[in-house]
């Protein structure tokens, strides 16, 4: 499923129009998206759970030249499954 297909199943389930179903749509992820980068944890109890890892800066290697090169500290988001989600997906 991609977001126009979730705007599509939003817009017939709760019987509204288009532009009403993606603006609902897009709140939804602005709102995770603005957490996120606040560095918080957004959590859909019985679905899933986002959250942002800390990396500290690291020496690495070019894999073309064999240079050693400093990684800079980053922060990546994260994706956790829910118990309710492993269960339906596993049946």
């Amino acid at each position: 499923m991609n977001k126009l297909e979730l705007i599509s199943t939003l817009k017939n389930r709760a019987d509204i129009s288009k532009s009403e179903a993606s603006e609902i749509v897009q709140i939804f992820f602005d709102s995770m998206t603005d957490a996120l980068g606040r560095g918080e944890r957004v959590e859909i109890r019985g679905l899933c759970s986002f959250f942002v890892k800390n990396y500290k800066s690291y020496t690495g290697r070019n894999p073309k030249t064999g240079e050693k090169v400093t990684i800079e500290p980053k922060k990546l988001p994260f994706f956790k499954c829910g118990k309710e989600l492993k269960e339906r997906v596993d049946y």
